[in-house]
């Protein structure tokens, strides 16, 4: 005999442990509201300089350093670099996770893995092994290949997570209406990668827009590399902070583009039943030129630059394995990595916590303004917190507080994804069901909801360690002195054209960030139920 057992989840009652009262949240929504918000004001730091900083200087003062030839230069420039390098990862970003997920590649387990490996180069590092195989590349079009190479897999990722989980029912039905396979793939499946695409396309133009040390190694002028010479020469001079508002109206207009390219649609299948296993389209005669692309992208993208760490390795020999300088970098480097991860991980649980159990305008509101400040370039948050501290508190200016603040604002929205993630994945009933057993609500909360949450936490704090690893800008500018990260050290070097000496330093990066950009991978075939 089986006997029907009511709760409050099922019944809708609020007796709790006898005692008729809804079990408590573990902290009072007030306490978790201001934390959020104080979060939130925190974050609108680095936009309200910049607006700031405009006003201040005047508006006769800022149009005539905005509306001049040099910022059109600039904006040349940046426009054409993102013309260019988006729809080229895209193509190759969607082209790769449909060769991988929809066809009968050979060893397309494999592929899946290494068309994700070249996350784990810095772009900086890539440029540097570029250079160091062609020594005359520069401009526009070696800007847009170092690109394309570095950040085509930020396209790929989605993509492919997004394919996997498709329902192949439409594209059967497609078939039986007597589409070809083409026209089945861009008529049928191509608008359900709308999401996708235009989220990936969105973080490979802010990288763009972002991005000093590659574009810089090749001698071509972005506005990121503009402003750092600007306050290399005139320490945080007013030309520079009115190119670090162009450039933040640029990544405005790419967050609304991302909006509206991404409408309101949505591609996910509520019928009953199971869904079925998408049949892989048989490649017959391209197979060979399908494994002859992929391997010349993985070449390019993945094997030169490694070939040519490699080679300055072998070069330099023993002389460049100087354990007094590459200690400190790799231990200062993973301390401000775990500090970042904790801090940025902490910070994101009251906005997470909101965004889940209290949906609304309110908490969008709070996660939207999070958004805009992560957009923006690690330039333009250094300079503001270079500013703030100078003038408001000169004792924080260059410790180790502030560059951790920048990162933790600058990478919040890793943290946030994957904690969101996981409080949808821990309902509360099971808090309220230990609370009506009799269990403190904030002991319950530790034991339920926070051990349930850990392991998407723990990989939203992976991500954030691994962005904090080879982070350059923020870094060059707020770092305390005698700071020595890996990714300074490197830069120093080879600034300084010592390449074998800063070969050692491209190594250690990309081996810490090969197990967390393959976590990444996996997150993704996990969230498609892989």
């Amino acid at each position: 005999m089986t006997t029907r057992v009511s709760s409050p989840e099922f019944s809708g009652s609020t007796t709790t442990a006898g005692r008729g009262k809804r079990p408590r949240p573990p902290f009072g929504v007030s306490a978790v509201a201001v934390l959020a918000v104080l979060t939130a004001l925190f974050s609108l730091i680095p936009l309200g300089y910049v607006i700031y900083m405009t006003v201040a200087t005047g508006w006769e003062t800022a149009a005539g350093l905005i509306f001049r030839e040099r910022v059109g230069e600039l904006l040349l420039n940046t426009v054409l670099l993102t013309l260019l390098t988006v729809p080229l990862c895209v193509v190759l970003g969607v082209g790769g996770a449909w060769l991988v997920e929809r066809t009968t590649l050979r060893g397309h387990r494999v592929w899946a893995v290494i068309l994700a490996a070249p996350l784990a180069i810095p772009a900086f590092v890539n440029s540097y092994a570029w250079v160091s195989a062609v020594p005359s590349l520069q401009g526009l079009f070696s800007g847009v290949l170092i690109a394309t190479l570095s950040y085509f897999p930020l396209v790929y990722i989605p993509a492919a997570a997004t394919l996997s989980r498709l329902d192949p029912a439409v594209e059967q039905s497609a078939a039986s209406l007597g589409l070809d396979a083409w026209r089945t793939f861009f008529r049928v499946v191509l608008p359900q990668l709308r999401i996708a695409m235009a989220g990936g396309a969105l973080l490979v133009g802010l990288h763009l827009l972002a991005e000093y040390g590659a574009f810089a190694m090749i001698r071509f002028d972005t506005f990121t590399t503009a402003i750092m010479v600007q306050y290399q020469s005139t320490f945080n001079g007013t030309a520079g902070n009115m190119l670090a508002s162009v450039l933040v109206f640029l990544c405005l207009l790419l967050l609304l583009a991302e909006v509206r390219t991404r409408g309101t649609a949505r591609y996910a299948r509520i019928g009953p039943g199971a869904q079925a296993r998408a049949l892989r389209l048989p490649l017959r005669g391209y197979q060979v030129p399908a494994q002859l692309l992929l391997l010349a992208l993985a070449a390019l993208a993945f094997g030169l630059p490694m070939v040519f760490v490699l080679r300055w390795i072998v070069a330099g020999g023993q002389a460049i394995w100087v354990p007094d300088e590459l200690v400190p970098a790799l231990l200062q480097t993973l301390g401000y990595g775990f500090a970042g991860a904790l801090v940025t991980t902490a910070v994101a649980f009251p906005l997470a916590y909101l965004a889940v159990r209290h949906p609304g305008w309110f908490s969008k509101t709070l996660e939207l303004s999070n958004y805009i400040t992560s957009s923006l370039p690690g330039i333009v948050v250094g300079l503001a917190f270079v500013t703030v501290s100078i003038r408001l508190a000169p004792d924080l200016y260059q410790t180790a507080g502030v560059l951790v603040a920048a990162y933790m604002l600058l990478f919040i929205p890793r943290a946030l994804v994957n904690l969101r993630a996981g409080l949808a994945q821990a309902p509360k009933e099971l808090e309220e069901a230990a609370q009506s057993l009799g269990t403190p609500p904030l002991l319950s909360f530790f034991r339920v909801t926070l051990r349930l949450t850990a392991p998407a936490a723990a990989g939203g704090a992976a991500l954030v360690f691994l962005a904090v690893v080879t982070e350059l800008t923020a870094t060059l500018l707020l770092s305390p002195n005698g700071t020595r990260t890996l990714a300074t050290e490197f830069w120093n070097k080879s600034s300084e054209i010592d390449y074998a000496g800063a070969a050692p330093y491209a190594l250690l990066m990309i081996v810490i960030s090969s197990p967390m950009t393959y976590l990444l991978f996996q997150q993704s075939k996990k969230a498609a139920g892989q």
